[in-house]
């Protein structure tokens, strides 16, 4: 008898997922596995790479990460409630990031929730919000592809973030019809009449002034921002905390980065009659205080993809829209400016050498070491504003920080960049406290020998707050210093190259050769523990 055709395999929730993963570009998935997410391991397809991390935390930042440097959504699958609950800091800083990624947990049988069982996450849905902007546990096993799907649809909706959908472990095998994908177009363009508005008073200015934020550079519009400027011939600041570089820091027209401290940062915009915030908040705050620039003596203007922000800010005409199509149309309406262009901001004078080491001569040491096209994750908010001083970045896709202020997401996410192009070097700056956070990042970068440099600073404790208890007056704080941590040993015992520069002497030569390492390495940078760097006045 003739043999009978045999006949595809019936779709399960399993295979139409991995078949909307292809569809979608996403070939990696990030995790720490537990036993509620087994069904969704198992016989795992060779062209999805899994990613695994040691701790939750460190897996959706290693997404985070990679989701930036793709400009693609990461996919993150975790375990139940205690595993969303460990990555609940990075999941807050991928929303203040505003980085696309589609979380999945694992959830008990759908049969024992009614049982409170062992491992069952109650409102599954209801833990990671309200920083995710679409959460969801399916009614029906049948309905999980549709619902991962929509997940991604609205992680790469600007403004992007984070999406969360909770899987029973049983549903992963039940039959489920394939999900088409569908296209949707994600630009959005801003109101032409408000943008004419917008050019007749930058045209009209007698000193305007550009503040730029994170979203141009997430856009990889930094170069139509350079065109604008230039076009204006404004000078660029910096939206405070920004968390991307959007403006190349040694051209002439960037003027230096806004403070977070309301008097401050007015007192900065003080001179200009027309200021325009582009891709950032208006304004985002770290003290009280009055803000004089609200008080309506220059004319405000916005340009942000994110309706929320549009929404809070206090002042001004505020214009939704995707940075492409907006700066677009800004250069199609605005005239070459005939005004002067600003002084150059002057340059710093290059660091000393001194014992014990200046913070300021590693990192303008680190800043000429460091390789063309190398790309800067920085977690050491105690020395930002020597960070800013002496290590100008390029601009597009040459920095990136956490937005939201928490630590233990710079290790994890450097990984994320190196994996994502593993031709160039990426370089992480970190702090000791903020290191210890995600320490066990380094054992997956190890295990892949990725291009990547770590550069503790290690002043013995958590310099930020130091500087905070200094500015805030207040004396005897407990657990502000970390004594006798060896970053050596640690990087070791997880399998990367390591070295401890004490001396200034040693740093140049400590450095070239971490930068060239084939695969991870790690150097220990050895600081005055007695400085503090007023992070906290200087914004």
């Amino acid at each position: 008898m003739p043999k009978k055709p045999k006949l595809p395999a019936a779709a399960t929730v399993k295979s139409a997922t991995f078949d909307l993963l292809r569809a979608f570009g996403i070939d990696r998935v990030f995790g720490n596995p537990g036993s509620t997410e087994l069904p969704f391991l198992s016989d795992w397809p060779s062209d999805i790479d899994y990613v695994l991390a040691l701790q939750e935390a460190s897996a959706v930042a290693m997404a985070d990460g990679y989701a930036q440097a793709t400009r693609n959504a990461g996919f993150v699958n975790l375990h139940s409630a205690a595993g969303v609950g460990n990555a609940l800091g990075n999941i807050y800083t991928a929303y203040k990031n505003q980085t696309p990624l589609v979380i999945t947990a694992g959830q008990q049988a759908r049969s024992l929730l009614p049982l409170q069982a062992f491992l069952g996450a109650e409102r599954a849905s209801e833990f990671p919000r309200p920083y995710v902007k679409y959460s969801i546990e399916p009614a029906r096993p049948e309905d999980v592809p549709a619902a991962i799907a929509r997940a991604y649809y609205v992680a790469m909706q600007p403004p992007c973030g984070p999406t969360f959908v909770s899987v029973p472990i049983d549903d992963w095998a039940r039959p489920a019809a394939p999900v088409t994908p569908r296209r949707i177009t994600r630009e959005l363009g801003p109101d032409r009449a408000a943008m004419q508005a917008l050019a007749e008073a930058l045209a009209s200015a007698k000193k305007p002034a550009l503040v730029v934020g994170p979203a141009v550079d997430r856009a990889a519009a930094v170069e139509l921002m350079v065109q604008v400027a230039e076009r204006v011939q404004a000078p660029v600041w910096v939206s405070p905390f920004s968390a991307r570089c959007s403006f190349p820091e040694r051209h002439p027209l960037f003027a230096g980065f806004l403070h977070a401290s309301p008097g401050q940062l007015s007192e900065a915009l003080a001179p200009y009659d027309v200021v325009v915030v582009i891709g950032a908040p208006v304004f985002t705050f770290h003290v009280e205080g009055h803000a004089p620039i609200f008080d309506g003596g220059a004319a405000l203007f916005q340009i942000t993809d994110d309706a929320d922000a549009a929404s809070v800010s206090p002042l001004g005409t505020s214009i939704i829209g995707t940075m492409k199509p907006a700066l677009t149309v800004l250069l199609e309406l605005l005239p070459q400016s005939e005004r002067a262009a600003p002084n150059p901001r002057p340059l710093p004078p290059a660091p000393q050498a001194a014992e014990p080491m200046p913070v300021e001569y590693l990192l303008g040491t680190l800043s000429k070491a460091m390789p063309e096209g190398a790309i800067l994750v920085e977690e050491a908010p105690s020395h930002r504003p020597a960070m800013q001083k002496y290590m100008p970045m390029r601009g597009q896709d040459s920095f990136a920080t956490m937005a939201s202020g928490g630590l233990g997401w710079s290790l994890p996410a450097s990984v994320g960049f190196a994996l994502a192009n593993d031709k160039r070097r990426t370089v992480c700056l970190i702090g000791d406290g903020s290191a210890m956070y995600s320490i066990q990042a380094l054992w997956t970068a190890a295990q892949r020998k990725l291009p990547l440099t770590i550069v503790v600073l290690n002043n013995g404790g958590y310099g930020a707050m130091r500087s905070f208890s200094q500015v805030m007056q207040v004396r005897n704080v407990p657990g502000l210093d970390l004594p006798s941590i060896d970053f050596v040993q640690l990087a070791r015992s997880l399998g990367c190259d390591a070295t401890k520069v004490s001396n200034c002497e040693e740093l140049s030569v400590a450095l070239a050769r971490a930068l060239c390492f084939d695969g991870v390495s790690v150097v220990e940078v050895m600081l005055d523990s007695s400085v503090a760097m007023l992070y906290a006045k200087n914004g």
